[in-house]
């Protein structure tokens, strides 16, 4: 991993949870290449390590990212943009697309911790956890429309499932900026307080107090049936709970309910 995104693993009780911080204050945190594939690598250590329970994703310093540095990116060699900006055939996503929707992809929850700046593949980065927890004044826009661009970085996709399409083409034609309080007023962010990392840490709290099969389940139901029809949406629920109720997890919950104990979860086995 490269050392642009840090990754502290923590025991806590009821599980392990990873802290994953973008490791570039004195650039705000703003995403160059490097930072590109740490934020890769660091989702793939994550999902290969089936004790890793819950993520929060922060940024170190006075910001958790000011989006892309144009600057440092337009300085890198040629070859390595065009690896960077291409997708090979059956790649659904290229690089800058990836370093988002890599968190979006892990089968545990992902909170994102924001403060400072949340600007442009900044905030898509965010929109791709979870949850999301900011401070009041953090600064928040879909900064690309500064620059005559569109959101590039699965932004499309993250946007529309949490706010309507007239906000989605203001925010994104308008590029203004938003604090955090009116983020919460939008729907962008899940709440706001004056110190983000603690309500990110009460949620883990809540979160490992259950089996870590239904959660990644939970998180793989929503997202593959939020835009389907309800006959093909229902029959991904029985699928996905066929399998849950064949797992250790399932017996040592409904076992440890019915003997009105708290559960001990083996590692998570589905995703």
């Amino acid at each position: 991993m490269t050392e642009r995104v840090r990754l502290d693993i923590r025991d806590e009780a009821g599980g392990r949870v990873a802290y994953a911080t973008l490791n570039r204050a004195d650039k705000f945190n703003g995403l160059d290449l490097p930072m590109l594939h740490g934020l890769v690598e660091a989702a793939a250590k994550i999902a290969a390590d089936p004790t890793i329970r819950a993520v929060i994703l922060a940024g170190d310093g006075k910001a958790f990212c000011a989006g892309l540095d144009f600057g440092s990116v337009g300085k890198a060699p040629p070859l390595a943009k065009a690896r960077a900006a291409v997708k090979l055939p059956g790649q659904k996503t290229n690089l800058f697309q990836q370093a988002c929707w890599a968190w979006r992809e892990l089968p545990v929850p992902v909170i994102a911790v924001l403060h400072g700046h949340c600007f442009g593949g900044g905030l898509q980065l965010a929109l791709a956890a979870d949850f999301r927890f900011a401070t009041p004044d953090c600064e928040l826009s879909i900064l690309e429309g500064r620059w005559g661009l569109i959101p590039d970085m699965t932004g499309s996709v993250t946007l529309r499932e949490l706010v309507p399409m007239d906000v989605a083409k203001r925010l994104t034609m308008t590029a203004e900026i938003f604090d955090g309080s009116q983020a919460l007023g939008y729907g962008l962010v899940t709440g706001v307080a004056a110190e983000p990392l603690k309500e990110a840490e009460a949620l883990v709290g809540q979160l490992l107090t259950r089996s870590p099969d239904a959660i990644a389940l939970t998180k793989r139901l929503l997202h593959d049936t939020w835009n389907l029809s309800p006959r093909r949406a229902f029959w991904t629920e029985t699928w996905l709970q066929a399998k849950l109720l064949r797992s250790a997890n399932h017996r040592l919950a409904r076992t440890a309910n019915l003997a009105k104990e708290l559960p001990s979860y083996v590692s998570r086995r589905l995703r």
